[in-house]
């Protein structure tokens, strides 16, 4: 349970550990919250970005964990992988769950973190209803969505996050629209603070769920992860597959806190000069043989898309 004395780190270990600069992984809290015991497929990015999530979360937390992945891959009770209370609940419920639990933390005066952590099928399409309801109460909480751009516990059917051109068992020919833009949804709602991170980068996960549970009120974090057989690419070139999403500027790294908007260091020095997107998409099998004008629309994008952030950040309307 959360604040249970046999998980707990000592007062002194969590000062120590708030006094620490985490410039590098090595400062990163040695406490396991996601043991190796998950039935998470080989190179799972999912997996690997909720355990950065715990490590910055700590003990005193609590998962809302939406049908995806994540609900399969915490093995069953009691042999779990998670080493902190888990609430399963159906897609569309997440955030609503998330509300009401918040809530009853706050009348026991309890500052138990509340962790909404689903996948973009049960974020971008399912569950945005309720998503969109607990941001405009102002619920105090952090959702965050791992996204592997499609209905990967089922087997990889398209979702609302499915990039163009990218080849699922329901859009075998490759998908015919753009991915649905879920951060400017959520930007609509104006939160205080709000972030987009990847697997390949997990210090920069780190810090922004320390700081985004720093901060009252509803937090987002959109993750992009990496799926090897959703993806069709070998499961160890997960972190690769990553990197190169950020360098490529497919996916760009930020911050925007209190409406201020900041470009993180990796991203900023891929923007200068993006690497070219066949880098990213040719290790894809997903995306094999992709018409050459469908190519052409996701690089023009990428490019408008990276154009818009860096006006924003510059202060050019």
């Amino acid at each position: 349970m959360p604040g249970d004395k046999t998980t707990k780190p000592s007062l002194q270990l969590m000062t120590n550990i708030e006094k620490r600069s985490v410039n590098n992984l090595s400062a990163i809290p040695k406490e396991e919250y996601l043991f190796k015991c998950t039935s998470a497929c080989a190179g799972c990015s999912s997996s690997l970005c909720l355990r950065y999530v715990l490590k910055a979360a700590g003990p005193d937390s609590v998962l809302v964990v939406p049908a995806c992945c994540t609900s399969v891959l915490q093995g069953i009770y009691p042999g779990t992988a998670m080493n902190v209370p888990v609430y399963n609940i159906a897609f569309a419920a997440a955030a609503a769950c998330a509300s009401g639990m918040s809530n009853a933390f706050a009348t026991l005066g309890r500052k138990t973190n509340v962790i909404v952590y689903a996948g973009d099928g049960g974020t971008v399409d399912i569950g945005i209803q309720a998503l969109s309801g607990a941001f405009e109460r102002g619920t105090d909480f952090l959702y965050i969505c791992y996204d592997n751009e499609a209905y990967g516990n089922t087997g990889m059917q398209r979702s609302g996050s499915t990039p163009l051109g990218a080849r699922t068992t329901t859009t075998p020919g490759g998908k015919p629209t753009a991915k649905k833009d879920l951060d400017r949804i959520v930007e609509a709602h104006n939160p205080p603070y709000m972030a987009t991170a990847c697997s390949a980068y997990p210090l920069d996960l780190y810090k922004k769920v320390k700081k985004a549970l720093s901060i009252p009120g509803p937090k987002f974090i959109h993750i992009l992860a990496p799926c090897p057989p959703g993806w069709r690419y070998p499961s160890e070139k997960t972190v690769e597959m990553g990197k190169l999403a950020v360098k490529t500027g497919t996916w760009v790294l930020y911050e925007r806190e209190f409406g201020k908007l900041s470009i993180s260091g990796p991203s900023k020095a891929a923007m200068r000069k993006p690497a070219p997107l066949e880098d990213y998409i040719k290790g894809q099998g997903r995306f094999k043989n992709i018409d050459p004008e469908v190519l052409e629309e996701m690089r023009q994008q990428v490019e408008r898309n990276i154009q818009r952030l860096s006006r924003e950040e510059a202060g050019i309307c």
